[in-house]
């Protein structure tokens, strides 16, 4: 589990200790997975390749994390969205987390654990991610403050697009218009994995724990804002896209913490 990270990882072959620091970009491998992180920028997984293919949208050549808004900066990767997705009053676009540099406290030739600490609201992820067999990401969020705190995450993983993708979560869906975006959420709780297979033959499965993060969306965008072709399956302990939804995530009291974890599995 994630409390044992930073442990393990300083005691594993060729382990390197980084800690309260940021790095560029970390390299990970292992089996079939090559995986390239970028602390400095969000903690986004830029790279995520099976066997050589890469998986997830490298974007439009846009990266600018300055900017006021998520597509503005450049939607590509795979992000952490924490504590919101949905801009609010008080709270930005698509959170604090993935334009935040995050510190590096252990890495490993195939995992690296980092975390990040915010600043509109008091919390602390995180994130541990390992490839072996699968791609496995283990998380940890805690209030840090002194009031209670929406535990709300989701992933945003986002997985490139092309016209013969099925998506399959709960429902296959096979096209989506060109030009066009979209999201629906499925009822809570009622899948804890879902599929996303190219023409090429590879294919993924996300697995999650429901009893965690029971909430999940599908985003799909075929060439809408600015070009972007991306799909991404989004398990959140909230719904809603925001932590003051009809359907919140649970309250942390001060101190307290919320674990989950997130796995990519080969098809």
């Amino acid at each position: 589990m994630l409390g044992d990270a930073a442990g393990e990882l300083c005691t594993a072959t060729g382990c390197r200790e980084h800690a309260d620091s940021v790095m560029s970009t970390i390299r990970l491998s292992a089996a079939r997975w090559a995986i390239e992180v970028r602390p400095e920028r969000g903690g986004r997984i830029t790279s995520l390749r099976l066997d050589g293919t890469e998986l997830l949208d490298q974007g439009i050549g846009i990266d600018q994390p300055t900017a006021d808004g998520f597509v503005a900066a450049g939607a590509f990767g795979w992000d952490e969205m924490v504590p919101t997705v949905e801009a609010t009053g008080s709270l930005p676009d698509h959170g604090e987390a993935w334009r935040l540099p995050w510190m590096v406290s252990a890495s490993s030739p195939s995992s690296c654990a980092m975390a990040c600490e915010g600043r509109a609201l008091p919390w602390r992820l995180e994130r541990r991610i390992e490839a072996g067999p699968a791609v496995r990401a283990d998380y940890r969020l805690t209030n840090m403050g002194a009031s209670g705190l929406p535990a709300y995450w989701c992933s945003h993983a986002l997985f490139r697009y092309t016209p013969g993708v099925v998506v399959d979560a709960g429902a296959k869906l096979m096209r989506f218009a060109e030009g066009k975006s979209g999201k629906f959420f499925v009822t809570p709780g009622s899948i804890d994995r879902a599929r996303i297979s190219w023409e090429d033959g590879t294919g993924v499965e996300l697995a999650w724990d429901p009893a965690r993060t029971p909430h999940c969306g599908v985003w799909i965008c075929n060439g809408d804002l600015g070009g972007y072709r991306q799909v991404a399956i989004e398990p959140a302990t909230g719904g809603g896209d925001r932590p003051d939804s009809e359907d919140p995530p649970p309250i942390l009291q001060p101190g307290e913490s919320l674990e989950w974890w997130l796995e990519i599995r080969p098809l």
